[in-house]
């Protein structure tokens, strides 16, 4: 018999140590045996785990566990997305260089992953910050580079002129240094960029392949690459300047050309730049725009600003002149720099011809959209007017009619366009890992050869929180290259450059000479199951489908793609609370809040507990350092235990929807641990000393009560529900509750019948292995007391026995002119004739039958009889 009290420190504690003790997690290549990769987003190493970590690793771990009960060889790795920009700010703030404190944050992080149960493969475990990793990242760089997939351009960027320093977009809050609050401006500097451009075809085309993904996440990403088919057209300039004679755009909306009444330039487009070196007032513009917000969200929002040229150009099908401005809503970063402006159909252009009352002139007309080119630009599509010839036409005709005569004219062609920009992995910061290549004296760069590699990043260092130490340091940049000198560059990679492959890194973690190992790398490659945040679904996602595909076209790895079936996370919420204190907001923890109740238990009012004072609920949100309502998963653990936090993570919303964590559900999931386990303390006590075998039932036609072969029932379907919702539909919460249930169905046995202790073995035994993903340390505490010799995590998922599913009754409702009144047991074989019978000989139905006439009676088999009668 075992101890009667649940607990669950002393029991995860047990089973914590079996699994590290054994290895049980680890896995080993095999091509014997069918593999499954489950994969959950690798964290930054922040220094404590979050509720949003928890839910993420909690999910895949849970489909982890179940395809290695499923017979399969899983890989359910863990790593560190170990560089970025926090890490050197949080150096800047503990006076400490990033390298240790990273390396720290690792060592805790990881204690709390283990504490949580789960079963990662640390073998294989990975930090992207260490050499032996972005080795290899450099090497590939250097054959793309090689291979022209690489290059160096000079490109805006966010620059700070206090600190003389290059800015990412997160450290820019309100147009200002997020360290010294100074303007920021835009600066053109050299960056590096790899051609995602070449691929856009192809990372397009083969979303088509992931049928497993939300169609959400795909639609994210064809929107982001953007592909469009128009036409570029060109502007001849009446006055050439500085080499340039004509002004080429790109319009998807050639219906329009009839009305455009101006150009507008980028402030950083060549020929503004030229311009403005003879025009003051052209140049005090750029410089004005030079600090502006850039994000196609802004713009769109922001007051529309321009300068004239003086400068025209000529309409390329009518010849008319058209001026020349620049304006602060057109980015050199999109299209050519230039906007063909239609006022009367483009709203940001309308904006702009309102306030410098340059002529608007409608050449769409579309009878179902109301318009008011007084108030506002007309968006829609229609048929063309005031457009001479082309009037009438309708978009597709239009189309085609100006595609040609610019053609004829030699004045533009149709072409299609991607709104995708090639990525640019230059960082001018310090914590990542130095770009591969060296600059030579007369400007240009060749790469860092292979025997000079990894290039190492200096770990000890000091941060003054202006200029990279690595670009502060002169004897780090000089090196020699064939016995010529030579400087490292400064620029360090962007991170997404680490996270892109970091997948396959995994499947030969611990290969020294060679970034991958083809033949291992394609067993496990790839990933079956990858989960993370939607938040991911553009950038980090693109960039590995890109990353596979250049992985694919170096004889690396065989899949086109990475990740075959995705699951996205939701969010976890909580309360929140605040006070005023001097009219500001005070965020308080939920914890120290006590909520006062009404006599039926509903919130009333809440109150801070240290204080008394009153507290004022902000409701339900996403748990966030700003409204400090973050719970911190730890003190769960040590308040409920592992299994705990991982049920009630699990139990309280499907995978894909928003999470409310409620201390009330946590307590409640609790409390159903324990019943699990005072059940089976009860059934060993029960059953000490006798002969129970739960496996014999299976197949047999042994005679049992009803109730016991309604239990045997409740298992086997049981069985089969929590197989499909953890295998196909992937929802977790009604494979808990499915237990739920049958445990109430145990807990009402009556163990005096004969065979009642094996039914409810069976029946136990199946609860067990059914939680196993989930509570997986009291289910392998529980498993051996019940006297396995194998542990349960080691053992395969249970099997339906048909013969157990057969009813000898079944149960139908019995209606009365649509309403029931009524319900019959019938023998499960019984034809239609019996079961009419049965229904109108049931007494409680009868009397709804006293002195009416049935018409007729209708039997939906299995279901429900129902009578019609007048």
């Amino acid at each position: 018999m075992t101890e009667i009290s649940y607990q669950p420190a002393a029991i995860e504690r047990e089973a914590q140590n079996y699994w590290l003790e054994n290895a049980t997690f680890r896995a080993v290549d095999n091509a014997d045996r069918e593999k499954f990769y489950c994969l959950a987003m690798f964290p930054y190493p922040s220094g404590k785990l979050h509720m949003g970590h928890v839910r993420n690793y909690t999910i895949s771990d849970v489909i982890a566990r179940y395809q290695r009960m499923q017979g399969k060889n899983v890989l359910h790795p863990m790593g560190w997305d170990a560089f970025g920009l926090p890490a050197e700010n949080a150096a800047l703030a503990n006076n400490t260089a990033p390298a240790g404190w990273t390396y720290e944050n690792i060592k805790y992080m990881k204690q709390q992953l283990q504490a949580l149960g789960f079963g990662f493969d640390w073998s294989r475990e990975l930090a992207t910050c260490q050499p032996d990793y972005y080795k290899w990242e450099q090497w590939f760089f250097t054959r793309l580079y090689e291979k022209g997939l690489v290059y160096k351009k000079t490109s805006a960027v966010n620059w700070c002129p206090n600190d003389a320093t290059v800015l990412a977009n997160e450290q820019v809050i309100d147009g200002c240094c997020w360290r010294c609050d100074s303007p920021v401006q835009r600066k053109s500097i050299p960056q590096w960029f790899i051609r995602i451009t070449d691929y856009a075809e192809q990372l397009l085309d083969d979303l088509d392949q992931l049928d497993e993904w939300p169609e959400q996440v795909k639609t994210m990403q064809r929107n982001w690459i953007g592909k469009s088919r128009g036409i570029e057209l060109d502007f001849g300039l009446q006055q050439p300047i500085a080499g340039h004679d004509k002004i080429s755009v790109y319009t998807t909306r050639p219906d329009t050309l009839m009305g455009v009444t101006y150009l507008s330039l980028a402030t950083a487009h060549p020929v503004a730049a030229a311009l403005a070196a003879d025009n003051p007032e052209l140049a005090a513009f750029i410089e004005e725009c030079a600090g502006q917000k850039v994000s196609e969200a802004e713009l769109a929002t922001m007051a529309k600003k321009g300068c004239a040229t003086g400068l025209f150009a000529s309409h390329p099908l009518t010849g008319e002149p058209i001026p020349v401005w620049v304006a602060n809503y057109v980015l050199m970063e999109y299209g050519s720099g230039a906007v063909m402006a239609v006022p009367a159909h483009d709203q940001r252009d309308w904006e702009f011809a309102t306030e410098y009352q340059l002529p608007i002139v409608e050449v769409v007309s579309n009878s179902a959209v109301e318009s008011d080119l007084s108030r506002a630009a007309m968006t829609e599509k229609g048929q063309l007017i005031n457009s001479g010839r082309y009037d009438g036409l309708d978009f597709s005709g239009a189309f085609e009619a100006i595609a040609a005569d610019l053609d004829a004219a030699a004045a533009g062609r149709v072409t299609t366009h991607y709104r995708l920009r090639d990525w640019g992995v230059s960082r001018q910061r310090y914590w990542g890992a130095p770009i591969p290549m060296y600059n030579l004296a007369d400007g240009s760069e060749i790469p860092v050869p292979l025997e000079k590699l990894p290039v190492l990043l200096p770990e000890e260092v000091v941060m003054d929180g202006v200029q990279s130490p690595i670009k502060a340091d002169p004897a780090w940049r000089q090196s020699h290259h064939n016995g010529q000198p030579v400087e490292r560059e400064t620029d360090t990679f962007d991170t997404f450059m680490e996270s892109s492959w970091y997948y396959a890194r995994y499947t030969c973690a611990d290969l020294e000479g060679a970034m991958l190992d083809p033949n291992r790398a394609n067993y496990w490659l790839p990933v079956d199951q990858y989960v993370g945040g939607i938040e991911h679904a553009i950038l980090h996602l693109l960039y590995a489908r890109f990353f596979h595909k250049l992985m694919r076209d170096e004889g690396l790895v065989a899949s086109d793609e990475p990740f075959k079936k995705l699951l996205c996370q939701g969010m976890v919420l909580a309360d929140s609370y605040y006070k005023l204190v001097d009219g500001r907001r005070q965020w308080l923890n939920p914890s120290d809040v006590t909520v006062v109740r009404d006599d039926k238990g509903r919130p009333h009012s809440a109150v801070e507990t240290a204080t008394g004072e009153p507290a004022v609920s902000n409701g339900s949100c996403k748990m966030s350092k700003s409204k400090n309502n973050g719970v911190d998963p730890q003190s769960a653990v040590d308040r409920y235990g592992a299994d705990t936090v991982r049920l009630f993570t699990m139990f309280a919303a499907p995978p894909e929807q928003t999470l409310e964590w409620n201390d009330e559900g946590v307590a409640g999931a609790q409390r159903f641990l324990r019943k699990l386990h005072k059940l089976v303390c009860e059934h060993l006590a029960a059953s000490a000393g006798q002969s129970v075998d739960a496996a014999a039932l299976h197949g047999s036609q042994l005679p049992l009560a009803t109730a016991l072969s309604d239990l045997r029932r409740k298992t086997h379907q049981t069985i089969a529900k929590v197989g499909d919702d953890y295998g196909r539909r992937q929802t977790f919460n009604t494979a808990i509750a499915a237990v739920m249930e049958l445990l109430n169905e145990v807990a009402r046995l009556n163990r005096d019948e004969p065979q009642a202790l094996s039914v409810e073995r069976e029946a136990l035994e199946a609860a067990l292995l059914l939680l196993a993903p989930i509570t997986p340390h009291l289910c392998h505490h529980l498993w051996l007391q019940l006297g396995h010799p194998q542990t349960i995590t080691d053992t395969l998922w249970p099997r339906v026995d048909d013969s157990a599913l057969a009813q000898s009754s079944i149960t139908l409702v019995v209606q009365v002119n649509g309403k029931v009144r009524g319900k019959i047991d019938a023998p499960a074989a019984a034809d239609q004739a019996q079961l009419q019978q049965l229904a109108l000989a049931c007494p409680p139905v009868q009397k709804f039958l006293d002195g009416v006439t049935v018409r007729k009676v209708i039997v939906v088999p299995g279901k429900l009889i129902s009578i019609v009668a007048n």
